[in-house]
């Protein structure tokens, strides 16, 4: 009889190459061989080759942490013949209910539903890292997860609420996994970033969409005008602000995306009128300049009808493709027992192509709804530079540790 020692190196290096990359440590752990090719599966010709123009992300549903994967390499063919989307929950996280999710280098930053913790997976190594408050986190703080000019990791933590009507808790802190502690950064800014907003990472710095906050009368009150800011993890500083090719106000939607660790896109949409969606990316971008174009405009009211959700939306652009996948939520109000609402990827295309993909039932109402999208051949890279960097003080903690 025929066993898995007698098949050829090929022809295990195309069975593991269609091995998810969330289950590539029981992979490893089988023996040296297969460690050695599924190395290859990562990071060698066999990758490119499976790779094709899919997508691999991580999205939130039911305050579980799910793999997505996306082929968009059927679309526009005759029958569009299109691969629906491939999702499953990530078995090592499935004990820890999860809110909301951020990515850089390969590594995902989760935060716990009931926000008193977080968690750092590493998806290649197959290692968890549990992360503690210096007192307490809030359901409304803003995270993001970056590296310094030496590959040190840093965790920022943004936090601006009020406990009561006089009582107001505002701060930044910083993680440092080689200190494995937190530290108080000393600044008070004259803006503000939306609860709701998620940041994205790129090369290391952390953008966020950020307002113009002014103190009337002792209230805190926003108004219209609108930038991005970057965090600089070497300097442990906000840089200036940066232009937007809008304006926008509290009811409308803004969502960032990283292309390739080397562009931003900006999803913008105006909720008054529900119709046109534009998308921007930069041809232009450092800490403190940035420059865009238009990769699409779309009337919305042609297509679904409805604003993208600000809390549960966010997108992905194929450049080559000229397509933006853009995952939302139903217009449906909350779930009841007759009425569901549905997480839909669309599909939309600069030539007016357009295709809707339900990728399943929304059990509640979805705030803070997390999907980090990657282009999985840059992910590949990515888990080649979190194996480096992160070995040397990374821990294994069993996740039923804190239930």
């Amino acid at each position: 009889m025929t066993t898995m020692s007698d098949l050829t190196d090929d022809l295990l290096s195309e069975i593991l190459s269609r091995v998810p990359i969330t289950s590539l440590r029981s992979v490893r752990s089988t023996c040296k061989k297969w460690n050695s090719l599924s190395k290859n599966r990562v990071f060698g010709k066999a990758a490119k080759a499976a790779a094709r123009n899919q997508f691999l992300g991580f999205m939130v549903m039911d305050s579980k942490v799910c793999s997505l994967k996306f082929d968009l390499q059927g679309i526009r063919s005759d029958g569009d013949e299109f691969f629906d989307p491939s999702i499953n929950p990530v078995s090592i996280l499935e004990p820890v209910e999860i809110s909301k999710a951020f990515h850089c280098d390969g590594l995902l930053l989760c935060v716990t539903k009931d926000s008193s913790r977080l968690l750092v997976w590493n998806p290649y190594l197959g290692q968890t890292k549990w992360i503690q408050p210096i007192n307490d986190f809030h359901r409304f703080d803003r995270f993001a997860l970056g590296y310094d000019k030496n590959r040190n990791h840093k965790i920022l933590r943004v936090f601006d609420f009020y406990q009561s009507v006089n009582s107001r808790d505002f701060g930044y802190e910083i993680y440092g996994f080689s200190s494995d502690s937190w530290k108080v950064l000393d600044f008070t800014p004259n803006w503000k970033i939306p609860s709701h907003q998620r940041s994205v990472t790129l090369k290391g710095n952390a953008y966020f969409f950020a307002q113009e906050k002014i103190i009337v009368e002792g209230e805190v009150t926003t108004e219209t005008e609108d930038f991005l800011l970057c965090f600089d993890f070497t300097s442990e500083r906000f840089g200036p602000r940066l232009s937007l090719p809008f304006h926008s106000g509290d009811e409308e939607t803004v969502t960032l995306f990283c292309i390739r660790d080397e562009k931003l896109a900006v999803l913008h949409q105006r909720w008054e009128t529900c119709e046109v969606m534009e998308i921007w990316v930069t041809d232009k971008i450092d800490p403190n300049a940035l420059s865009w174009t238009k990769f699409l405009e779309v009337d919305m009211s042609l297509l679904t009808g409805f604003p993208v959700d600000p809390f549960a939306g966010s997108f992905f652009i194929d450049e080559e493709k000229k397509v933006v996948v853009v995952f939302d939520l139903d217009s449906n109000d909350e779930p009841t027992e007759t009425c569901r609402r549905y997480q839909t990827a669309h599909i939309i295309g600069d030539d007016g192509y357009f295709k809707s993909v339900n990728i399943g039932e929304v059990p509640q109402v979805v705030f803070f709804f997390a999907c980090v999208i990657i282009q999985e051949r840059f992910y590949q890279h990515l888990l080649l530079s979190a194996n480096k960097h992160f070995l040397n003080f990374y821990v294994t903690i069993p996740l039923n540790t804190f239930s």
